[in-house]
């Protein structure tokens, strides 16, 4: 057992990185100078730390790589307006009658075929309110069957979060992504009902001025829209089916093209790309901060010390995995920042345990949709912006939002025992 710094050192140093991103400053140089202070305390030395921290960003350039090229999916998914018709044609085939249960299904779907979470919700959110106040629905509701759904999608998409946990345990990105989809519909499910719950809630009725007018908008056919979305699951698909390996850094800017060329958008391709980047390029840079703490903290003893933790509680090492995964997304507000270092720090830990790796990836990416969403990160206030609410009700859903969150880690869990 050795490690370069102790345990005090690198949990100050989260602390200090917590404490700057609650007080706004950019949470990459926030992680950055958590992770340095960390190293100091910590008892390693300015060039002990320094070389900890770029080892620790160094790691996480292959999941850099393959996120800066699926701007390239995401942005086709965005400006060509697919995204928008893939959810507009599920809300209309399930129908006023199933309105939480269509911009549920919608939300998930967009975010499971590789378009985040938050930008999963500003699309669909004009859909939902205008069928919110067609079916006499609260904001509330309308809110959380869309950030419900986004989080049931995240845990099967090829996003950040899940490409960075794929990463860290080495495992398929196809089989991660497969691996939470029996959680990812259990979380759909109780989205639905708690959705369908907070809907009857009174004085929140979605105002005349939430609605935006959707008459003038030119969408893509629907086979067009998905075409691109298949494309990727099917060449991600040929792994696990016929053993061949098409890396996601190939699987999603082709899927991207697919969708471009499918909707007659060729000659904005340079345009869309570049959009998709701009997209991405924040939670590229955000990973580049992660992995310095991430490396800070999985050169401490603090993996030691939690193993040694849950041997005196008489509990098993495999509750590190969604238990790391919860703390650290609620420490950064973000699932991806949490399931990178959840996974960045605990891996090595897991599987000497004797915890297949892809199930201790379930585990901590399941676990990180919690409570991802409190209000130090952007998530929070992107979601509560995009219907127009206050702060002060936006709140009152994280509760709802950490159920969903907690059901996908019970199942996961579960799963993993059976």
């Amino acid at each position: 057992m050795t490690y370069d710094f102790n345990t005090i050192g690198a949990l100050l140093g989260l602390v200090v990185a917590i404490i700057l991103i609650i007080k706004k400053v950019q949470p990459a140089y926030s992680l950055i100078l958590g992770a340095l202070i960390g190293g100091l305390i910590g008892g390693g030395g300015l060039l002990t730390t320094v070389n900890t921290m770029v080892s620790g960003a160094q790691s996480m350039m292959s999941s850099v790589l393959r996120i800066m090229t699926s701007g390239i999916l995401a942005g086709a998914l965005i400006k060509t307006g697919s995204a928008e018709k893939i959810a507009e044609t599920i809300v209309n085939k399930l129908g006023e009658k199933r309105a939480i249960a269509a911009i549920s299904i919608a939300t998930m779907i967009i975010c499971a075929v590789g378009v985040f979470i938050d930008i999963s919700v500003i699309t669909v959110a004009p859909i939902a309110l205008a069928i919110g106040k067609k079916a006499g629905l609260s904001k509330s509701g309308v809110l959380l069957a869309m950030i419900g759904g986004g989080k049931a999608g995240n845990i099967l998409s090829p996003n950040p979060n899940t490409i960075a946990a794929s990463e860290a345990f080495d495992v398929s990105l196809t089989s991660l992504m497969m691996e939470n989809a029996i959680p990812a519909v259990c979380a759909l499910i109780v989205t639905i009902i708690l959705a369908n719950i907070l809907s009857k809630k009174k004085n929140d009725a979605i105002a005349n001025t939430d609605v935006e007018s959707q008459a003038d908008k030119k969408l893509p056919g629907f086979a067009a829209a998905i075409s691109g979305p298949l494309v990727v699951i099917i060449l991600l698909a040929l792994r696990p089916l016929f053993d061949i390996s098409v890396d996601p850094l190939i699987a999603l800017p082709v899927g991207g093209l697919v969708s471009i060329l499918a909707t007659g958008s060729i000659k904005h391709t340079r345009e869309y790309m570049e959009f998709g980047l701009s997209k991405v390029i924040g939670v590229s840079v955000l990973l580049i901060g992660t992995g310095t703490i991430a490396g800070t903290i999985k050169a401490s003893a603090l993996q030691y010390d939690v193993i040694n933790l849950l041997e005196a509680m008489n509990m098993p090492a495999f509750v590190l995995a969604p238990l790391s995964g919860i703390l650290m997304a609620g420490a950064t507000a973000s699932t991806t920042a949490g399931s990178t270092i959840a996974s960045q720090t605990f891996a090595s830990t897991l599987t000497a345990a004797g915890v297949p790796a892809l199930s201790a990836a379930a585990m901590i990416h399941a676990g990180a949709t919690v409570v991802d969403s409190l209000p130090h990160g952007s998530f929070f206030h992107a979601t509560g912006g995009s219907v127009n609410m206050e702060i002060k009700e936006r709140a009152k859903l994280i509760p709802y939002e950490a159920c969903v969150g907690l059901t996908s880690t019970i199942v996961a869990v579960i799963l993993y025992l059976i």
